[in-house]
C-alpha cells in the first residue's frame, strides 16, 4: 500500500526548521523519518484495523550542550514515538514538535549570512576580473600594433638608432673644438666668437636631452647645428682672409679647380635601414633648370649587389622627414654607381654590360645599351666596394661613365656619354689602377679619386684632366664618420659633394682655387 506522509511543522520558524532539515540530511548525514506498526490491507482494499493507532518513529539529533569527553562517549537518544491517524485519502498525518534548542538555528543563520556575503564579494571580485581581462586585451593590442610599429621602424628606419645621436654629439664636439680654437686665435674680446660658444654649450644639453627624452624629434637640431656650421665657416673665413672669396656660380667652371672640403655633414641615416650599407644618394642636376631641388637615394640591398628599390624627394625637409615623392622598383641594377642627371635616372644592368637610362617621372626603361669594351663581373671595382664595375658621375658638361677594360689593364676609364642615345662621345685612358682607388667623382670636367688613409680619413689624392688630357697629384683630405665610402657623387648645382658612407649619407662643402 502506497501512502506519503505530510509533516504539519508547526515550529514557530517553519523556514528555519527547512534549513535545518537541510543541513540535517546532507552535512551532518543524520535525519530521515521511519514508519513502523502499519497494517496491512486486505485484497478488498480494507484496513485490518478500522482506526489503527501508527507508531511513527521520528529520528533526530540531539545536540548536547556541554562537549566534554564524557558527552562524546555517550550515545544520544534518536528516537521518539509520536502519534498519528490516516485521512479520508489514506494519508498519514502527524504533529512533530522541533523545540528550537534541539537545533542551531542562530548559527545557521549567521551560516547563512556569510555565505550571502561571500557572494556577493566574489561578484564583486568576478566584475574585477573580467575588467582587468578587458584592459589586458586592450593592451595586448596596444603591444602588438607598437611592435609592428617598431618593426616597420627597424625595416624602414624611421626612428633614429643610438648611432644618430653619437653622430651628433661628434658634429657637435667638433664644432667645441673648433671654435675653442678660434678663441685662442682671436686678439682680445670677440663677441660674435663667444655666442657661437656659448650656443654650441646650449646645443649639448639640448641632446642630451633630447636623446632620453625623444629620439625621432632631431630635425630642429640639425638645422640648428647646419646653422651654427655656416656661422662658424663664416668666422673663420673673415679669420683667414680679409677680402671675401670670389663668388663662382653654379654650374660654371671660371675657378681654377679643386682647393679643398669642409668636415662631412651627417644628413641622415638612408630609409632603408643600417643594414643596407652599399648605395649612393645626390641631387639631380638639370641644365635648363639649374635651381630645381630633387634629391635622390638608392641603396643597394643588404647583400651590396642589386639596386632594386630608390626614393626621389622633391626637396631636402622632404628627404630629412621621409616624405618621398616617388619610391621605384627597378628590374635589378647591380653596383652602387648610379646617377640622377635631368630627371633620369643612369644606372648598369645587373649582370651584363649595358647601361639604362630610367624616366623617374613615367616609371619606365627609356633605353638599355651596351657599353663598349667594359668589363664587369667585379673583376676591377673600386678597393673595398664590390659590384661597381661601373661608375656613372655629372658634373657642368654632363653624363660621364668611369669603368676599366682588358686594352688599358684594369686602369681607369673615361667616357663622356651623350645623355639622350648613351652613345659614347669621347674617351680618355688613365693610368690609375681602379682597384686601389676607392672613388671617384667628375668636376669640370676634371677626374678626382680617392684612397682610404684609415678609418676616418679618406684624401683625395689623383686628377686627369679630360680638357687638357693631363694627370697629377693631389692632396686633399676628407674626413668620414665610418669606415667605407660606398659612393661620392659631384652636384654642379650646389657645388657639394654627396657621400653614402656605411649607410649614412653624408655632405660636403667645396672650396675652389681662384
Amino acid at each position: 500500500m502506497s501512502f506519503s506522509l505530510g509533516l504539519a511543522l508547526k515550529s514557530r520558524r517553519k523556514s528555519q526548521l527547512f534549513l535545518a532539515g537541510y543541513l540535517l540530511g546532507n552535512l551532518l548525514g543524520y535525519g530521515g523519518l521511519r514508519m513502523k506498526g502499519l497494517p496491512q490491507q486486505d485484497r478488498e482494499g480494507n484496513s485490518a484495523d478500522e482506526s489503527p493507532l501508527i507508531d511513527t518513529t521520528l529520528q533526530y539529533l540531539s545536540q548536547p550542550r556541554e562537549t566534554t569527553a564524557s558527552h562524546l562517549r555517550m550515545t544520544p537518544e534518536l528516537f521518539a514515538n509520536v502519534s498519528g491517524s490516516l485521512d479520508d485519502r489514506g494519508n498519514c498525518q502527524c504533529s512533530v514538535y522541533l523545540p528550537d534548542t534541539t537545533f542551531p538555528v542562530q548559527k545557521a543563520e549567521q551560516l547563512q549570512v556569510i555565505a550571502t556575503t561571500l557572494v556577493e564579494k566574489f561578484e564583486r571580485e568576478l566584475s574585477v576580473v573580467k575588467e582587468y581581462s578587458e584592459r589586458i586585451e586592450l593592451y595586448q593590442q596596444k603591444i602588438l600594433n607598437l611592435t609592428i610599429r617598431v618593426e616597420h621602424m627597424e625595416k624602414t628606419s624611421v626612428s633614429y638608432t643610438e648611432l644618430d645621436f653619437q653622430l651628433l654629439k661628434v658634429e657637435i664636439s667638433d664644432l667645441d673644438r673648433l671654435v675653442t680654437q678660434l678663441k685662442s686665435t682671436v686678439i682680445g674680446s670677440n663677441v660674435i666668437v663667444d655666442q657661437i660658444y656659448l650656443e654650441i654649450r646650449n646645443l649639448t644639453i639640448l641632446v642630451n636631452e633630447l636623446e632620453s627624452l625623444d629620439k625621432n624629434n632631431i630635425l630642429a637640431i640639425r638645422r640648428q647645428i647646419v646653422s651654427l656650421q655656416n656661422r662658424l665657416k663664416e668666422c673663420e673665413e673673415s679669420r683667414n682672409q680679409t677680402t671675401a672669396p670670389p663668388y663662382f656660380p653654379p654650374g660654371s667652371c671660371i675657378h681654377g679647380g679643386l682647393l679643398n672640403v669642409s668636415q662631412p655633414y651627417v644628413v641622415k641615416l638612408n630609409w632603408r635601414g643600417s643594414s643596407f650599407k652599399y648605395g649612393s644618394w645626390g641631387r639631380d642636376y638639370s641644365p635648363s633648370d639649374p635651381e630645381q631641388e630633387v634629391y635622390w637615394v638608392a641603396p643597394l640591398n643588404a647583400e651590396g649587389r642589386y639596386l632594386q628599390y630608390f626614393r626621389i624627394y622633391k626637396t631636402f625637409d622632404d628627404l630629412l622627414l621621409f616624405k618621398p615623392m616617388y619610391e621605384r622598383t627597378l628590374a635589378y641594377g647591380e653596383g652602387s654607381g648610379a646617377a640622377l642627371y635631368n630627371k633620369f635616372l643612369y644606372y648598369h644592368a645587373y649582370s651584363s654590360t649595358n647601361i639604362v637610362k630610367y624616366d623617374i617621372t613615367n616609371n619606365r626603361i627609356v633605353l638599355s645599351k651596351a657599353l663598349p669594351n667594359v668589363v664587369t663581373g667585379n673583376r676591377f671595382s673600386y678597393a673595398g666596394v664590390s659590384w661597381q664595375d661601373i661608375d656613372f658621375a655629372v658634373d657642368e658638361n654632363g653624363l660621364w661613365v668611369l669603368y676599366s677594360t682588358e686594352n688599358n689593364m684594369g686602369n681607369i676609364v673615361i667616357s663622356k656619354l651623350n645623355e639622350t642615345t648613351l652613345d659614347v662621345i669621347n674617351t680618355w685612358q688613365t693610368r690609375q689602377y681602379k682597384p686601389s682607388v676607392s672613388n671617384a667623382f667628375m668636376l669640370c670636367g676634371v677626374l678626382y679619386a680617392t684612397r682610404t688613409v684609415n678609418t676616418r680619413k679618406e684624401e683625395i689624392f689623383y686628377m686627369y684632366d679630360t680638357n687638357t688630357g693631363q694627370e697629377g697629384r693631389v692632396n686633399i683630405m676628407m674626413d668620414k664618420k665610418l669606415d667605407t665610402i660606398q659612393g661620392i657623387d659631384y652636384s654642379p648645382t650646389d657645388q657639394k659633394l654627396y657621400v653614402y658612407n656605411d649607410g649614412y649619407l653624408l655632405r660636403y662643402d667645396i672650396t675652389f682655387r681662384h
